[in-house]
């Protein structure tokens, strides 16, 4: 005598059942595999300290930077531009003018850094530490430098707060020496003439407008003095 075949009950068929049962089943596993899986920002930042160590020598281990090295300030910068840069100097868009000893100097630095993760990691490290405060160390008249700023508002904000979406970064976190820097380097043309750094091509129109140092003197000193 043949087994009668199985019946649905209220619960549906037995072989829907099962498949309901194993798809609950394998949702629990991958959620308490979740929650044991240890936390993968936490290991990017673990990274990124230890990479870290080769950039302190010059911006200090807490990333404050140093004039007497040329090194700017770090943290506080918004990672999206601190990656940037990164990869820039490393692929030799940025520091490979004569113009740029500095700047050829970091661009040898990179040149340690493996890959685009090790950027970011140690751009998660840098990220951890309190924003630097720099100190205004740069003469200028900053009420005419708040009249030449409005060229820069445009893009940099009225607080020189930055704007990821116009590739603008934040002004006030950064050394006001470095800034005066790079704006003599974009309207020398030591940076922002690679044909592939697109953002810095944007800048040295800009930084042409400011007419002579003095200028430039006088709009950092306005933006040092902003909070």
């Amino acid at each position: 005598m043949e087994p009668e075949p199985a019946t649905a009950s209220a619960g549906g068929h037995p072989t829907q059942r099962v498949k309901t049962m194993r798809i609950l089943c394998t949702a629990s596993l991958l959620f308490a595999l979740a929650l044991s899986a240890p936390d993968a920002t936490a290991q990017d930042v673990d990274h990124g300290k230890d990479d870290y160590k080769l950039c302190a020598s010059c911006h200090g281990f807490d990333a404050a930077g140093s004039k007497l090295v040329n090194a700017p300030a770090l943290a506080g910068q918004e990672a999206w531009y601190l990656e940037r840069q990164i990869r820039n100097f490393r692929a030799g868009i940025r520091g490979n003018s004569d113009g740029d000893t500095h700047g050829q100097a970091m661009a040898l630095m990179t040149r340690g850094l493996e890959s685009d993760e090790t950027i970011m990691d140690i751009v998660a490290y840098i990220g951890t530490l309190p924003a630097a405060a720099p100190a205004s160390t740069i003469d200028g008249d900053a009420n005419n430098g708040e009249a030449l700023y409005s060229t820069c508002a445009a893009c940099h904000g009225a607080s020189a707060e930055g704007n990821e979406m116009l590739n603008a970064p934040a002004l006030t976190t950064i050394d006001d020496w470095y800034q005066l820097r790079q704006l003599q380097n974009f309207k020398s043309g030591a940076r922002g003439a690679h044909a592939e750094d697109t953002y810095g091509q944007q800048m040295r129109p800009m930084a042409s407008v400011l007419p002579d140092e003095k200028a430039m003197r006088d709009v950092v000193k306005y933006i040092s003095s902003l909070e």
